[in-house]
């Protein structure tokens, strides 16, 4: 049986300079902040890292920036989700031989309305399963378009024993991570939420091991987790109705924009660019947000300075 990967393991941004290009020196300052934070894991080259915006020869370049930098610090998760089963076994075995701990994929869709069938999507996830040896957690979001039921999820892990963890975020997130639990029983190794944490309690008590939100606040989300699994529920509530306002105004207003911006004014990074055709926050959005962060003091805010 696949390990099991509990706890917070955030996405790390993809900074850029001023210009779009990759800022190399930024991203391993990222890593080591990430590190600080105190994070369980960290996963590359994610939605919330750009992965859309950056070509084949810059995936690789940070693929092996990153790996090279966190030595061994804490697990990786990379990303290699693509709508052809050849990109993304080839993504999957060049991270392998990389040193990753572990794949994240989306079904494979491109566009809309091009999408696999459940027979297609379980072949495309037992290849990559075969290229790369390493356990593939699947990544069930409304970006893809793709509805992948409770039943599929479990015939999936069932029939690639390396597929079996799953970062769950999707609208009533809780209920499915409970029936997904109940009806996958030891194939669901590791049952994770996403969508920067948003609807964490809710989803801890449903079963959750673990959350994968931004790089912008895990330290002040990790508590919320570790009292949660400690039998400490009144604690961890606490942790996170204080927290929750900043998560709030991250999913709704920022996006992935938060933790650039945030680390940016942390002094991690030069620049929050975000790659067009993104766009850079709302000058008054901005404001928002560093009002909100100022109150709680992350890490990122202040790691650089």
């Amino acid at each position: 049986m696949p390990k099991s990967f509990s706890g917070v393991f955030p996405i790390a941004p993809t900074p850029f300079a001023a210009n779009s290009d990759l800022d190399l020196d930024g991203m391993r300052r990222v890593i080591d902040c990430m590190i600080d934070q105190g994070v369980d894991g960290i996963c590359i080259l994610a939605n919330y890292s750009e992965q859309f915006l950056l070509t084949d020869e810059e995936r690789d370049v940070l693929l092996d920036l990153s790996l090279k930098h966190v030595a061994g610090r804490v697990p990786v998760i990379v990303t290699c989700s693509h709508f052809s089963t050849r990109i993304a076994s080839t993504r999957a075995r060049r991270a392998a031989e990389a040193g990753a701990d572990m794949l994240m994929m989306m079904p494979p869709y491109h566009g809309a309305l091009l999408k696999s069938d459940e027979a297609g999507m379980i072949e495309h996830f037992a290849r990559v399963a075969d290229a790369a040896r390493l356990p593939i957690m699947v990544q069930d979001a409304p970006l893809s378009g793709v509805a992948l039921s409770v039943p599929f999820l479990v015939r999936l892990a069932r029939e690639v024993p390396l597929v079996s963890h799953f970062k769950i975020e999707v609208p009533g997130t809780a209920a499915k991570l409970r029936a997904l639990i109940a009806a996958g029983g030891d194939a669901i190794v590791g049952p994770l939420d996403g969508e920067e944490s948003i609807t964490l309690m809710a989803d801890l008590e449903a079963g959750a091991t673990g959350t994968m939100p931004s790089a912008l606040l895990p330290d002040l989300i990790k508590p919320v987790v570790t009292s949660y699994r400690a039998g400490k529920k009144e604690e961890a509530e606490e942790a996170y109705a204080r927290i929750l306002p900043l998560i709030n105004y991250e999913n709704r207003q920022c996006g992935l924009r938060a933790t650039k911006t945030v680390m940016m004014e942390g002094g991690v990074i030069k620049s929050d660019t975000v790659r067009h055709p993104l766009d850079a926050l709302h000058p008054a959005t901005r404001d928002g947000l560093l009002r909100l962060v100022g109150q709680l003091k992350p890490l990122a805010l202040t790691w650089g300075k």
